[in-house]
């Protein structure tokens, strides 16, 4: 992967609306943005990443409809921070070789759901509706269409890897030479039915999620979204040293006892890199919260790892934000790379559980590293992890 470089990311989530106040947030421990919210139809709440800032609704003709959804909203919101650099990369390659490579988990049920409370309360679907803006690729379609590429566009699925596979996709693509660079990330948002559905499995914590402790409860669910500019001619400072991924596929849903779908994902991105284990400086932790992710999590580090580096969970911060959690997280890494002013505060009750064997960063105040690895551990076993480093 070495030559890709990535540009500054743009983002935003409950934590931040840009890179700075997000860093910012990451550094204090600043949970503002965790909001409770009522299931409806199940007369309980949850915390949920809440974004607050402003979304303005997005011209995206021919469909006023497609325009006002709030994924759409929050992907423009974030590809507006990197304008220039799409428009760059567009004048100097030519928009047939710029790519969109988009990660998600749920981005059509926020479309269905408002178009059929249309149609119970009106008799019809809204005018400009079309079940397309449903489809998992729209929203990579939309990222096309805004600054007229026509490279190749793929939409990825990785559950909550998405975000990540999304960032290694993109850089396949430029390696191939299909492309010289590629708008990458990732974005999602929490609707009824994503929180139905975890709270189904058991998964949310109905207080602030805790990872790691022997306290933790669950999840906190977020919305956002995050996207680089990929490119090996970028005058980035930061690289994708290496990306590994594995498939273990043990359950639908949870992940092996043991890390070894996780440990095997990292020791392949430290291979795919050249680097060995020492050689990391901090590791963005997947860090949901839940029983069985840290706890196998927690094990592959151990595997993997003679001394385990500093590590810490932001998503106490940021909410989980699903298929924009694997971007989201390295632009995360990419900030604490670039800034140098520490690592993000890991946010929990202190509480050490015996059958984790590994101690989350307090401060944010650690010696500034020049290599992160960022970890996406998902349903169904998709497991990612990639490393950064600072020229």
């Amino acid at each position: 992967m070495k030559n890709i470089r990535l540009s500054a990311p743009g983002l935003i989530c409950c934590a931040g609306k840009n890179r700075k106040e997000l860093y910012d947030s990451c550094l204090t421990g600043f949970q503002g943005g965790m909001i409770m919210r009522e299931l409806h139809g199940a007369n309980v709440k949850f915390p949920v990443g809440t974004i607050s800032a402003e979304l303005p609704e997005v011209d995206f003709p021919p469909s006023a409809y497609a325009g006002g959804t709030r994924i759409i909203r929050i992907i423009d919101s974030a590809l507006e921070q990197i304008r220039p650099e799409i428009e760059n990369a567009a004048s100097k390659y030519g928009a047939e070789k710029i790519g969109v490579c988009l990660g998600s988990c749920d981005n059509g049920s926020e479309a269905s759901l408002s178009a059929h409370r249309t149609l119970f309360e009106q008799g019809a679907f809204p005018q400009d509706y079309s079940l397309r803006f449903q489809s998992a690729s729209f929203p990579a379609e939309f990222v096309s269409k805004k600054f007229g590429i026509s490279g190749p566009v793929f939409t990825v699925a990785t559950a909550c890897a998405s975000g990540a596979s999304a960032i290694i996709r993109g850089a396949e693509l430029i390696r191939a030479g299909l492309c010289r660079a590629v708008i990458a990330g990732g974005a999602d948002i929490v609707s009824d039915t994503v929180l139905a559905g975890f709270h189904s499995l058991e998964a949310v914590s109905d207080s602030l999620t805790n990872p790691f402790s022997k306290n933790r409860k669950g999840i906190n669910l977020g919305e956002g979204a995050a996207f680089f500019l990929l490119d090996m001619e970028e005058n980035s400072p930061v690289e994708l040293l290496g990306a590994g991924e594995s498939a273990d596929a043990y359950h639908i849903t949870a992940p092996g006892t043991d890390g070894a779908g996780p440990a095997k994902a990292m020791k392949a991105a430290l291979a795919n890199a050249g680097l060995d284990s020492g050689q990391i400086g901090y590791i963005n932790l997947h860090g949901t919260g839940t029983e069985l992710n840290d706890k196998a999590e927690a094990l592959a580090m151990k595997a993997v790892f003679d001394e385990i580096p500093p590590v810490s969970s932001t998503k106490p911060i940021t909410g989980h934000t699903l298929g924009a959690a694997g971007a989201l997280e390295a632009a995360i890494c990419w900030m604490v790379l670039t800034e140098q002013k520490g690592i993000p505060v890991h946010c929990w009750d202190g509480v050490h559980d015996e059958e984790i064997p590994v101690s989350p960063c307090e401060t944010a105040f650690q010696k500034a590293p020049s290599i992160c690895m960022s970890n996406s551990f998902a349903f169904g076993g998709c497991n990612v992890s990639l490393i950064l480093g600072r020229r």
